[in-house]
């Protein structure tokens, strides 16, 4: 044996050997192994991975001999597939929770349905319509099971989004939009399920991995009453009625918000769910109920309801707090936040809420709330310090402004939160540096005299402690000046000291004087040596600088580029830029003398801020005429410049280039710059290509060919690669999309083009449509997420500078269309109408209402349950679409005005349709209304054409008009 191959022998002999994953094949070939692999202590793939690979394997499509792709096909092997998927589920017994977790929504609904199938729910009944009690017990807990799991989902869908759970793929289903909004339109009848099931009083049983192998193998029994479909998992009425009363009590609870009554339900539901788990104890075996949040949605429905739980002796803390507040007993409620500072029985964020609730009273005007504020955020403050938690802004800001009666009530708070028998000594050191620290806030000698004549002051801190806290309280007046070399006329400034880091520190952050922030930081840095660039987190430079600033050896000289950066970049962002030039300058003179990386670096900045005054100024009207020469020069060395060893950011040559396709220099990026640009800077190449393009537009062939060039690099920029991924089992199994490497610069450069252009110049491109090509070679390599991106912005870029413009509306509305934000859709579609019809006083031209509109309307109105006003809108149409309208009308329930509606109908046979289905319901008023608007004279079939058309547009503009009202 050779050396090379030894080595590899002991390599692999030392390690352990993990034994190969089971592929999902092999479940198929052996029936036993789908039991025995479970019943492994880690099986690997774990069981929600298995029903994943299952689903994903029998939902896959085929494809004909045409080449053309067809359904999944209805053989044994899918069956199998699906069997085996709900027999995995089955052994987890059939937990929502654990399935939620491990599945998405789509998934989770095509497994559910499978159980509906092979459960014998009668296919095409509601579930709704179907009699509970008198259905086999399997078949009724698969109804409970699905029914259930739509509620929860709506419940979950109304939390904020977590991000995506890691996992294997499943099934190219991720956008689960389509199927909560399916689940919310039956919720209505999923809740009236549930409440039926609670009128249940036998046992229930659910499916097992034996039952399903039963009905495997019965499939001729019809009438469900086999062994398969009465034996199971027993389930008793008590533990299903339990978890029953807790999803209705969630969902009960989020309809709270739009419907106050339904505080009352959830709160029945939720203290219903504590007694029968206080009866079950133990015994529940497959009931899953969160008792923390249960906790939590019983304390809530007390509070919303002003009711208590029947089942309690006594208030809870949170009941008293809560009725302190009603009851505007203030001092009783201080009294409670204090003895909490003992007990530490109310959570943080609780007290954190109150606190908020008041402050947002006194910032509405009621000044009574101010000295509640006060003593709240000193209670909070010293809660805060005993358990060592960083105090809040709010009571330091409230020392800025210290009054004699606030420092002694600050101190009866910290006497009365210390209890001498039980309090921990770390708690008690914890209060020893928030005197401390009271003590070094503290301006006025007075006021530091009372805190250290204190009797807790005295108790807590040794006698050492407190001679060098008040030495050192004394001394700090007389801080001396630490500046390290001084540099020309920015550093001579006399150095004043001051006695409080934390003022300091206050209008180092508000002020923009290049002087005062330098003069601050002496003084900061002659108390105390730190790096004051982190006094305020939302100071920030570009990553690209970062270390070269810091980089600087000295403190005061880094801490004060930071800064005086820092501030610029942020009054060039909000628009002021008096500011930003007098910072940048300051930063200029002090950088060249040490850094001309820096000084690079500054002039840069200085460039950019001078592109952006001057195209807010022209955006904003106040100047029209073109940039100053200089300035364009200074842009053209920008792009030029060929410094090493300087960082550049990648925005700076972004919007040079863009200044320059602004200001119509054509000549310059197509002819006069140089060659080696163009190859070496992505930018200056996309800029060249689209100023040829605007340049070439009135020559059709010319122009034909610069687009195309323009086309197929914005192409390469928006395409995506394949990479094929190997299974374990051998087979090409994923197909991972990545950004194309063939495009000139990243796509993310691309788009933050969008947007930069503040005047309506390479917006003229867009209606040119005869230059651009027809076809895509290749469809399926174009990253649609990304051109939806880019067309986003820059609609919003064209509406921005023309918001009156119909068609650009039109792509608005479709943009929201798509992503299923459906009212404000219908708001940009109804707005496109109104900009060309004076407010539809006139008639809206029929290439911008036209069908395919018209039908995104519909739709729209149609997610939306506003189903009258489909049926109005089926109207518009060229053809009136009648099986819409008619479907639409069938519905009971709609969130429009419904009879409301009805004089805005002109169609004859809509009517009297309307006329036939209240009769039919009984509904003799509103019969009686659609029998008023087809009795319209002026709705006569009689009637000449011209009468005809004027009655439906007098009733078309008053229809847009009342949208407009619901949808602006």
């Amino acid at each position: 044996m050779s050396a090379e191959a030894a080595d590899r022998e002991a390599a692999t002999g030392s390690r352990p050997c993990t034994p190969p994953q089971t592929s999902w094949f092999e479940f198929l070939l052996d029936e036993t192994l789908l039991e025995h692999h479970l019943q492994g202590s880690s099986p690997d793939p774990s069981p929600v991975q298995l029903v994943i690979q299952f689903l994903e394997q029998a939902s896959k499509p085929s494809v004909n001999e045409q080449n053309q792709v067809q359904p999944p096909a209805d053989n044994r092997r899918n069956r199998t597939l699906k069997l085996l998927a709900l027999k995995v589920s089955a052994h987890l017994k059939w937990d929502l929770d654990v399935l939620e977790k491990g599945l998405s929504i789509p998934v989770l609904n095509m497994l559910l349905n499978e159980l509906l199938c092979v459960s014998k729910v009668p296919p095409g009944v509601k579930h709704v319509d179907l009699d509970l009690s008198a259905l086999p017990p399997t078949t009724t807990m698969a109804v409970l099971i699905y029914n259930r799991w739509a509620i929860r989902t709506i419940v979950l869908s109304s939390f904020p989004e977590k991000q995506t759970k890691p996992g294997p793929h499943q099934l190219n289903m991720s956008v689960s939009l389509p199927y909560s909004q399916a689940l919310r339109e039956q919720l209505d009848d999923s809740i009236t399920v549930l409440e039926g099931a609670l009128g249940i009083r036998r046992d229930f049983y659910v499916h097992t991995m034996r039952t399903l192998d039963l009905l495997a193998a019965e499939p001729c029994a019809a009438n469900g009453e086999t062994e398969s479909s009465t034996a199971g998992l027993r389930v008793s009425a008590d533990e299903l009625h339990c978890q029953v009363h807790y999803d209705l009590g969630a969902i009960f609870f989020q309809q709270g918000c739009s419907d106050a009554a339904s505080y009352e339900k959830a709160k029945g539901h939720f203290f219903r769910t504590k007694e029968l788990l206080h009866k079950l104890d133990s015994r529940a075996q497959h009931c899953r109920v969160d008792e923390k949040r249960l906790a939590g949605y019983c304390n809530a429905c007390r509070v919303l309801t002003g009711a208590s739980d029947p089942g309690d002796t006594e208030p809870t803390p949170f009941d008293s707090i809560n009725t302190y507040i009603k009851t505007q007993n203030y001092q009783a409620l201080f009294d409670a936040f204090i003895k909490d500072n003992v007990t530490l029985s109310l959570p943080n964020h609780f007290r954190q809420s109150i606190l908020r609730e008041f402050t947002h009273k006194a910032q509405l005007g009621d000044r009574a709330m101010d000295e509640v504020c006060h003593k709240l955020s000193m209670c909070n403050a010293v809660r805060d310090a005993l358990e060592g938690q960083v105090v809040s802004v709010h009571f330091f800001q409230l020392l800025l402004r210290p009054r004699k009666q606030m420092i002694d009530y600050l101190l009866e708070v910290c006497t009365k939160s210390l209890d001498k028998t039980s309090t921990l000594e770390s708690s008690r050191r914890n209060m020893a540096s928030f005197l401390k620290t009271l003590c070094e806030s503290l301006t006025d000698p007075s006021l530091v005299l009372t805190v250290s004549s204190h009797e807790l002051f005295t108790e807590l801190l040794e006698e050492n402690e407190q001679k060098a806290l008040l030495e050192q309280i004394r001394k700090r007046s007389t801080s001396v000046s630490h500046s390290s070399k001084p540099l020309p006329s920015f550093y001579d400034i006399p150095a004043s000291a001051s006695v409080n880091i934390g003022q300091l520190e206050h209008q180092l952050i508000l002020s923009l004087d290049a002087r005062r922030i330098r003069q601050i930081l002496i003084e900061l840095h002659g108390m105390a040596e730190r790096p004051y660039w982190r006094a305020n987190s939302k100071w920030e430079v570009p990553a690209d600088y970062v270390s070269v600033i810091l980089g600087i050896k000295d403190n005061l000289t880094r801490d004060l580029v930071y800064i005086l950066m820092a501030k610029g970049l942020h009054c060039i962002t909000i628009k002021d830029f008096a500011h930003a030039r007098q910072l940048f300058s300051a930063c200029l003179e002090l950088v060249t003398e040490f850094s001309p990386k820096l000084r690079q670096v500054m002039l840069n900045e200085m460039l950019l801020l001078e592109v952006r005054a001057h195209e807010a100024g022209a955006g904003s009207g106040a100047t029209r005429e073109r940039p100053p020469a200089d300035l364009v020069s200074r842009v053209r060395g920008y792009l030029e410049m060929r410094v090493h060893d300087v960082p550049l950011r990648q925005i700076v040559g972004e919007e040079c280039v863009a200044f320059m396709l602004n200001w119509r220099e054509n000549e310059y990026l197509t002819l006069q710059v140089p060659q080696s640009l163009v190859l070496n800077n992505a930018y200056v190449k996309l800029g060249q290509l689209l100023a040829a393009t605007c340049k070439e537009l009135p020559g059709p062939k010319e122009s034909r060919r610069t687009a195309k060039e323009l086309w197929e690099v914005v192409l390469q920029i928006c395409s995506v690669s394949s990479q094929h991924k190997r299974a374990n089992d051998g087979r090409v199994s994923l197909i991972k999309q990545r950004e194309s490497t063939m495009g000139i610069m990243p796509r993310y450069v691309t788009l933050s083009h969008c947007g930069r252009d503040p005047r309506p110049l390479l917006l003229d491109l867009v209606p040119h449509l005869s230059i651009w090509p027809t076809a895509l070679p290749n469809l399926q390599s174009v990253d649609v997420e990304a051109v939806a991106v880019t067309v986003k912005e820059l609609v919003t870029h064209a509406l921005s500078l023309n918001p009156n413009n119909h068609s650009w509306i039109i792509t608005q509305a479709d943009i929201y269309f798509v992503t299923s934000q459906h009212s404000a859709a219908l708001h940009y579609y109804l707005q496109a109408g109104a900009v060309c019809s004076d407010f539809f006083s006139k008639a809206v031209p029929p290439d911008v209402y036209t069908d395919q509109v018209l039908k995104r309307m519909i739709k729209c109105c149609s997610l939306l349950n506003c189903h009258t006003q489909v049926a109005v809108l089926c109207q518009f149409l060229r053809e009136v679409d009648y099986m819409t309208a008619f479907k639409a009308l069938q519905e009971q329930s709609s969130h429009d005005a419904m009879d409301g509606l009805y004089d805005y109908i002109w169609d004859v046979t809509i009517l009297e349709y309307l006329t036939h289905i209240h009769h039919k319901r009984g509904e003799n008023e509103k019969r009686q209304i659609a029998i008023k608007a087809i009795g319209q004279t002026e709705l006569n079939a009689s009637n000449p054409d011209e009468v005809l058309q004027l009655a439906a547009q007098k009733r078309k503009k008053r229809f847009l008009q009342a949208m407009v009202k619901l949808y602006f």
